[in-house]
């Protein structure tokens, strides 16, 4: 069916171009990644640029969802390309996902410049599409042409010259970026030697692409995808030579870092400047964007522990990944990896704190860590599920707002031939209780009934902080009010958490229980489980209590009686 075409830059049109944008690389995404040769061969630019792309598509569903709940109709323009580059800055992947979200970025600071005002024109779209360009070349230490880069920048130029509306504009940078990509081969010889075009390049004409059928309502039909290639082919359908290993022996990364380190990064400007010399003389690929007090780093070094530290240095780095690229790694020597034989069966795990995703990660179970107000994607669930490696999966996804995210991520898991289990677990106590009982030599249909029974028989509860006024089951919450939830609802209203936590402990304990287990937020008080251990031990005999450490993970305090 066709688009029904945006008029004008708004709210709207940013919630449409996502989407669009994220469709168009789940289409090209395999093909991309097939033709993924610089700068490592590592074979997953476009499963990085679709993760980074719908880490900002949620983002901006999040907007929306949250001003149609409290009736406020649409978002104003700036809200919308705000969530937009946060989402894409939080959830980049990769050397070119950290790209595209400094580029969303760019874009998105002139269109938050708007203030208030509900659109901008096709003059707005100019200007953000050349200060998205920009912003992405700062972000790389050492820029290079026949990239991304220049991909983007030649679709600034075409639009900066173009006059007219949204519509015109965009045909004319995905017309720029379109030969820019054509040309790429010419500019680096390990994709003339390739047969390719820049994978990176690719994704934003496909990105681009999108932007067009946002405002005129029409598919672009043609991109250029291999050297010289003198034809045109459908959008989405790529035809792609593919590199040989002789091909890939003599890319960059044969002789470069062995990793790639990602994370984010709580810093001030002056810290994050001293980090990126840093940087800089440990390893290649770095790019660094962001801004206002959050970054996103990806560097590839040697030396990854060095990497980590100099983050630590400079301020919080948290999601921290390290990928080593791997000696004998097909892309990197043209010699044939030997294949792993899957484990039969493995457990992932959504966690809301790094001390909590330490205690899974210990038991045995992938851990994607899920930081406050940032829920992880389908995509990133999905890419967990293939990194445990096992032919059977249960997956955990402990919070009840996820249950359809992980519904649609072990769905694709299953497409692609991984039995997996979902456990409707609503809270990370739920999903230690199913831990403790997960015996991977049972028969799996035998291990999910008694993981589902154990998560089912234990009810959880939390200790929160109210961050506005708002009516709930126990009436009206001021901001700063201690909340005392269990099952989801609040059953408690105070002004002291131990207090709370006590009230909250003795309603739960009042139905029975065996077991209580507590983990501690990282703004929990001090002596908060001194005084509920001790609670237990003098009201409620033949109780036991087990503390962890969760870290930041959003809540004060969670409780779980089994």
């Amino acid at each position: 069916m066709a688009q029904v075409p945006q008029t004008f830059f708004d709210a709207l049109a940013v919630r449409t171009w996502c989407g669009l944008a994220l469709r168009a690389l789940g289409r090209a995404r395999e093909e991309i990644d097939a033709i993924n040769v610089y700068p490592v061969a590592d074979g997953d630019t476009g499963t990085n640029l679709y993760l980074t792309a719908e880490s900002a598509a949620a983002a901006v569903e999040a907007v929306f969802e949250a001003h149609d709940a409290h009736g406020e109709g649409k978002p104003a323009l700036a809200d919308a390309a705000r969530a937009m580059a946060h989402g894409a800055l939080i959830g980049a992947r990769g050397n070119s996902g950290t790209i595209l979200a400094q580029l969303l970025r760019g874009m998105a600071q002139v269109l938050a410049a708007e203030g208030e005002t509900a659109h901008t024109d096709g003059e707005g779209l100019r200007i953000a599409l050349r200060h998205a360009a920009e912003s992405a070349r700062e972000a790389v230490a050492h820029p290079v042409e026949g990239t991304v880069l220049t991909v983007a920048s030649a679709a600034a130029d075409a639009a900066g010259a173009a006059q007219g509306d949204c519509g015109t504009v965009a045909r004319a940078a995905y017309d720029g970026a379109r030969a820019a990509l054509a040309a790429t081969p010419g500019q680096l010889d390990v994709l003339e030697r390739a047969g390719v075009v820049d994978a990176g390049g690719r994704g934003l004409v496909a990105v681009l692409g999108a932007l067009v059928e946002t405002f005129t309502g029409e598919v672009p039909r043609a991109v250029p995808v291999v050297s010289g290639a003198s034809r045109e082919v459908p959008a989405g359908s790529v035809e792609i030579f593919a590199a040989s290993p002789e091909d890939c022996a003599d890319a960059p990364a044969a002789g470069g870092p062995a990793f790639e380190v990602i994370y984010l990064l709580e810093a001030d400007d002056t810290a994050v400047a001293r980090l990126r010399q840093r940087l800089d003389g440990l390893g290649d690929s770095l790019v660094v964007v962001g801004g206002d007090g959050l970054w996103n780093v990806h560097v590839h070094v040697d030396d990854a522990g060095a990497a980590v530290e100099a983050g630590v240095e400079a301020g919080r780095p948290y999601r921290i990944r390290i990928t080593h690229f791997g000696l004998g790694d097909v892309h990197t020597t043209g010699a044939e990896r030997p294949p792993r034989e899957p484990a039969q069966r493995a457990v992932v795990a959504v966690v809301p704190g790094e001390g909590l995703a330490g205690l899974y990660t210990e038991a045995g179970a992938t851990a994607v860590l899920a930081r406050p107000g940032e829920p992880p994607a389908s995509g990133e669930l999905v890419e967990a599920v293939r990194r445990a490696h096992a032919r059977e999966v249960v997956l955990l996804p402990n919070d009840a707002d996820l249950r359809h995210t992980a519904a649609a991520a072990a769905e694709q898991a299953r497409t692609e031939g991984i039995r997996v289990a979902l456990i409707p677990t609503r809270s990370a106590v739920q999903g230690i209780a199913a831990l403790a009982v997960h015996e991977p030599e049972r028969r799996f249909d035998e291990d999910v009934v008694q993981m589902t029974s154990a998560a089912g028989a234990t009810r959880y509860a939390e200790v929160a902080v109210a961050e506005r006024q708002s009516w709930t089951m126990a009436g009206i919450c001021q901001a700063g009010d201690v909340l005392g939830l269990i099952d989801g609802d609040v059953a408690v209203i105070g002004s002291d958490v131990i207090v709370t936590a006590e009230a909250v402990l003795d309603r739960m304990l009042a139905a029975g229980g065996e077991l209580v287990t507590l983990v501690l937020g990282d703004q929990a008080p001090e002596t908060v489980a001194d005084h509920l251990e001790a609670r237990v031990r003098e009201s409620y005999l033949a109780v036991d209590t087990v503390v962890y450490r969760g870290g930041r993970q959003g809540a004060v305090l969670l409780i779980g009686v089994e």
